[in-house]
């Protein structure tokens, strides 16, 4: 993929709020499974003048926070894509913390994906469970599939180790963010490294969540980077981050709509000579957006759900009359309207001189 024009804009222009709030449309979307403890997923959708974006951090984020995910989707929908809108991404499958019966119809759902991510550390859970399931996946998929954990940084640093040590024998590409603190990211990671097991430590909470994302590697907590476009700002901020981290990386989603999905893989196909320059293996780490799978209905006629084991580059734009019928009720859309007007000030604060 070629990169960005060097004279392209790096960041949109902030448009007035009430222009913005003009073309928000805020759908409830069912999923298929239950996933982060929710059934469905609700997201703003931005009609803009250089295509559809999406505003979706989880309802329970601060404005401060969500502020970014605001400028993520301005700049989806004002700039212009900076890599080109063909060609494909390859993907993984997403398999939540469901039982080990329910798995192949699970996968049955990503068509072609032959790497798989497995959610585990589920709270109520055990790591029985997360053997079965991971087990389950290696039973259906076979020898050569590619497996990953991601646990949401759900285990201590102890219960970490000992659940690594479990899961390694199924041959784990990585496991995402295992624990929560960066402190203990990067002794796990030195743990692991002395006992020889051959599980790569990958950084996503402690990137996208983190004051100072490139701390996890000056402390040498991860192996690679799980980056998203939204968290981060943006595919162009997010790519940049990528850059200056010199590690390699990945791209996942944050269970986007496919509209969403649009920026992620733009992301993906932007940072790819740059992580395989930084030693990610051939061909790279296939990206955690094939989630689209994960949703019951969509408002695209054509939803970004993997074909042969990819999805493709395109842009996408909701179905008015899909966007009728899955938008949410009165009160839950003035609550998204609130929310984005107050993350338009948060914005509005930063680009103020100090």
């Amino acid at each position: 993929m070629t990169p960005p024009h060097e004279n392209a804009p790096t960041r949109a222009p902030l448009p007035p709020i009430e222009d913005l709030l003009e073309r928000v449309h805020v759908v409830s979307l069912p999923l298929n499974t239950r996933f982060r403890g929710v059934e469905h997923r609700e997201v703003a959708l931005v009609d803009g003048r250089a295509g559809w974006a999406e505003f979706s951090p989880f309802t329970e984020y601060g404005d401060e926070e969500a502020a970014t995910w605001l400028a993520a989707a301005i700049e989806a929908a004002e700039l212009p894509s900076p890599v080109p809108t063909t060609g494909t991404v390859r993907v993984n499958a997403t398999v939540p913390a469901v039982d080990r019966d329910e798995v192949p119809a699970v996968l049955a759902r990503y068509d072609g994906c032959r790497t798989v991510k497995v959610k585990v550390a589920e709270r109520g859970q055990s790591l029985a469970d997360d053997v079965a399931r991971v087990g389950a996946v290696r039973d259906v998929l076979g020898p050569d599939a590619r497996l990953r954990v991601d646990a949401n940084g759900g285990w201590s640093l102890t219960d970490a180790e000992r659940a690594i040590d479990a899961l390694a024998p199924f041959g784990l590409e990585y496991a995402e963010q295992p624990v929560a603190t960066l402190d203990d990211l990067a002794a796990l990671r030195r743990r692991l490294q002395r006992s020889g097991t051959p599980v790569r430590i990958a950084a996503d909470e402690s990137v996208r969540k983190a004051a100072d994302p490139l701390a996890v590697v000056r402390a040498e907590a991860a192996d690679l980077l799980v980056v998203k476009a939204q968290p981060l700002g943006g595919v162009r901020r997010a790519a940049e981050l990528v850059r200056e981290a010199g590690l390699p990386a990945t791209v996942s989603s944050a269970l986007d709509s496919s509209v969403g999905i649009v920026q992620g893989a733009r992301l993906a196909a932007l940072i790819a000579p740059d992580t395989e320059r930084a030693g990610a293996p051939r061909g790279g780490f296939d990206a955690g957006l094939g989630t689209v799978s994960l949703f019951a209905a969509e408002v695209v006629p054509r939803p970004l759900v993997p074909r042969a084991g990819s999805i493709a580059l395109r842009a996408v734009a909701p179905d008015p009359e899909l966007l009728a019928r899955h938008a949410v009720p009165r009160e839950r859309d003035t609550w998204w309207r609130e929310r984005i007007r107050r993350c338009h000030a948060v914005l509005t604060g930063r680009d103020r001189p100090a």
